[in-house]
């Protein structure tokens, strides 16, 4: 049995340890709450009549330069020239674009994927509007799509880059899943198409990234990769840390930006306007190749003469040969061909056409004989394929027997004195 004093000193103890207990509360401040995510990326929350989601608006004045390149710019192509960016239905007015890109749950698609942040810049008077719309549960879907319905029903076409493979048909399934009307007669513009025909020679690959890099002149401070994205948005649902989430509301920014000024390069190159690479002038060739044969080759003739060279420069020559062939330019198709057939990397093309022209446009059978034999030694040296060597092997006996045919009618047409 405790004896009073035993009491008495566990009594102090105790009353010690409250002591320090509350001198150590009172010693550390008490934690913040979390800043909200609308206030945090400078942004609100908007009742669109189907609930409530967080929006950003920034307006950007037309002269703002994001890389090298003036958003004005993109306003300045005509839309004739919009038909070469497509091969569907081109928008006739470059002013009512609405430039799109999204940021998704995930990269497989179908009905379980959701795009959780949308970012939509579209002309407003003399400024860009760039609005982001982002739901802060899977419950605020209805009002962001509420929010974007109005913008693609003004839109007079919507850009995106790499968005007909996944932004399109992953926000037409949204709108669908919602009972929602997808306007599917909208005409559409995917910036990835022309790009890889201007670049795909000469860059590594042609991810929205590269370009920026390349061609647009940006370095993002601190972007976030997008394989990171989703993780996340999930992060957020779970423990609803907001501030991660600022770096994506940034990368989807410059995202759209980009897609503005990489159509203003397209408009700049189209209208003759920028100064370009010789590889780029071949890339600008081959879009307008399909409409305007006559200009891609004289764009072809000055990427050739700007210095164009190696596999690229090889196939440029190739091409405007043939068209200089099809106006019967004789003398020029011929002149690119002897530099064609002089490439590194044997191809039987430029040799075969210079036998066909010395053997039917110039009659000259032994010239046409030496060319074939020629070639025959070289794809031989050159490991060149069995098809190249089977060609050239049917030419051959083909011109022999002609030669032969012709050596006897000749000499059957000399008669003694």
């Amino acid at each position: 049995m405790s004896s009073p004093a035993d009491l008495n000193t566990r009594g102090s103890t105790l009353d010690e340890l409250r002591r320090v207990i509350r001198r150590i509360e009172n010693a550390r401040p008490p934690r913040p709450a979390p800043q909200p995510i609308e206030q945090l990326v400078g942004g609100e929350i908007v009742d669109t009549g189907e609930g409530s989601l967080v929006v950003v608006r920034r307006e950007y004045p037309f002269a703002h330069r994001h890389g090298r390149l003036a958003l004005e710019d993109a306003w300045s192509i005509a839309a004739a020239d919009l038909g070469l960016l497509t091969p569907l239905d081109a928008p006739t007015d470059a002013r009512g674009l609405l430039f799109l890109d999204t940021e998704t749950t995930g990269l497989s698609g179908g009905t379980g994927t959701y795009a959780f942040l949308v970012g939509a810049a579209f002309v407003e008077g003399d400024r860009l509007v760039l609005t982001q719309h982002f739901m802060r549960d899977f419950d605020e879907e209805p009002a962001l799509l509420a929010a974007l319905a109005p913008l693609l029903e003004r839109a007079t076409g919507i850009v995106t880059f790499n968005g007909g493979g996944f932004d399109l048909p992953l926000l037409e399934t949204r709108f669908v899943l919602a009972r929602r009307r997808w306007p599917a007669m909208l005409a559409y513009l995917d910036l990835l198409r022309p790009a890889r025909r201007v670049w795909s020679e000469r860059l590594d690959d042609c991810r929205l990234p590269t370009l920026e890099r390349d061609v647009l002149g940006l370095l993002r401070d601190n972007d976030v990769p997008g394989y990171v994205i989703p993780g996340l948005y999930f992060d957020f649902l779970r423990f609803r840390r907001a501030a991660p989430l600022a770096r994506v509301f940034d990368h989807n920014r410059d995202d759209v930006l980009s897609l503005v000024t990489l159509l203003g390069w397209f408009a700049r190159a189209l209208a003759d306007h920028a100064e370009l690479t010789a590889s780029e002038l071949a890339g600008v060739g081959r879009l307008w190749e399909r409409r305007d044969p006559e200009r891609a080759a004289g764009y072809y003739d000055r990427a050739l003469t700007a210095g164009l060279d190696g596999a690229e420069g090889h196939r440029v020559r190739l091409r405007l040969a043939r068209w200089k062939k099809r106006r019967a330019h004789w003398e020029a198709a011929c002149a690119l061909w002897q530099v064609a057939a002089k490439a590194r990397v044997f191809d039987v093309t430029p040799w075969e056409e210079l036998a066909k022209y010395h053997e039917h446009r110039r009659r000259d059978l032994a010239r046409a004989l030496g060319i074939v034999r020629d070639a025959l030694q070289l794809a031989h040296a050159a490991g060149a394929p069995p098809r190249a060597l089977d060609a050239l092997g049917y030419r051959l006996a083909r011109l022999e027997r002609r030669t032969q045919h012709a050596g006897r009618w000749l000499d059957r047409s000399v008669t003694p004195d």
